[in-house]
């Protein structure tokens, strides 16, 4: 059952909300946005009726609040109010609501409007999966193909993807760029690092599998790989028109193997110039090419790798990046003794 919060500091117009949608609806009527806010840290409601004119906090400051975090931008507000002028429909509007319903206002209209809305917001977020699954799908395809060129880094994708989501949610839990992080799709994000090495599809097998060291010219005919990644994504977001799912993954594959002390490649960036997304995946870059097999050298053991890491700190890797790791490190490990037993990764002990 659709949930639905009636915000509204006057009791007989949320008992008259509340008995028109309560036979359709589970609805919880709140009498100030602060309450809302407080039930909203247990419940996420499937659609707002929210006043305006409320004491403490308007229904204006109340829908800046909503808009400006991920958790709650995406749920459907309607204004439910008795203010019928122009500049405040506009100014609503604005701040993305996505309806007015002027006070008094009829309970078989109200219920209608409703389910209007409820019905318009399930089919665009079925398209939106629908979208989604597609882009994820092509992404796993794409990737599955580069990693069955490369013989060398076998399950590197996946444990790439697993590393960064752990080390993602610990930057949040820590503040450690969490203003821009928290703006992020995680699932997507993490997703989108599948491609960071697709710039290898330029790359000769004879280079990407030779089973000894890299000669400085082999070396940097693969450094290569960054600028080329760049280039076939920006091909895919140029013939499809929509950079909204390959924003990340454009980042990811052009920036990670910059270092932050400028002395990286391919375009020798540092400090916070990087793409966040090339300082993160850089980290965990290096420390699954460390812990795992390689044909020109042995796995490191975790605690060796961790203190290559920290010994890192402040030259290739972020500083902040290098403690949101440190205070996860544990997790990164347990993930290879599971990947180990569904035979997805070889490396030391």
């Amino acid at each position: 059952m659709k949930t639905i919060f009636i915000v509204d500091d006057n009791d007989t117009n949320k008992v008259a909300a509340k008995d028109a949608l309560d036979n359709s609806y589970l609805t919880f009527a709140l009498s100030s946005a602060e309450r809302m806010f407080k039930l909203m840290e247990r419940i996420t409601p499937d659609l707002i009726l929210l006043d305006i004119d409320m004491p403490e906090m308007d229904g204006f400051e109340a829908m800046k609040i909503l808009s400006s975090d991920p958790k709650f931008k995406n749920i459907p507000v309607i204004f439910l109010t008795a203010k019928q002028d122009t500049e405040s429909e506009i100014r609503g509007f604005e701040l993305g609501a996505i309806d007015f319903i002027s006070k008094p206002f009829s309970p078989p209209v109200l219920l209608k409007r409703v389910e209007v809305y409820l019905h318009f917001d399930h089919i665009i977020k079925k398209s939106q999966k629908a979208v989604r699954d597609a882009y994820e799908a092509t992404i796993r395809v794409l990737a599955n193909f580069l990693e069955s060129r490369d013989k060398t880094t076998g399950g590197h994708v996946e444990r790439t993807q697993i590393y960064l989501d752990i080390l993602l949610r610990s930057m949040i839990n820590l503040g450690i760029y969490s203003e821009e992080v928290l703006d992020w799709d995680l699932d997507l994000v993490v997703h989108s690092a599948q491609l960071h090495d697709i710039g290898k599809i330029g790359v000769s097998d004879v280079i990407l599998n030779k089973p000894g060291k890299l000669s400085p010219e082999e070396y940097e005919k693969i450094k290569l790989h960054s600028i080329l990644g760049e280039e076939v994504i920006a091909e895919i977001i140029k013939s499809s028109n929509d950079d909204l799912f390959l924003h990340h993954a454009k980042r990811f594959a052009g920036s990670h193997h910059e270092k932050w002390d400028g002395s990286g490649y391919p375009r020798g960036l540092s400090g916070e110039s990087i793409p966040l997304e090339g300082r993160v995946l850089a980290l965990v870059d290096v420390y699954d090419a460390l812990v795992s097999h390689r044909p020109y050298k042995k796995p490191f053991t975790h605690e060796k790798a961790i203190e290559i890491i920290n010994s890192e700190s402040g030259k290739h890797f972020d500083p902040q990046i290098v403690k949101g790791f440190a205070s996860v490190s544990d997790d990164f490990w347990a993930e290879c003794e599971v990947l180990a037993a569904r035979s997805i990764w070889s490396g030391g002990v």
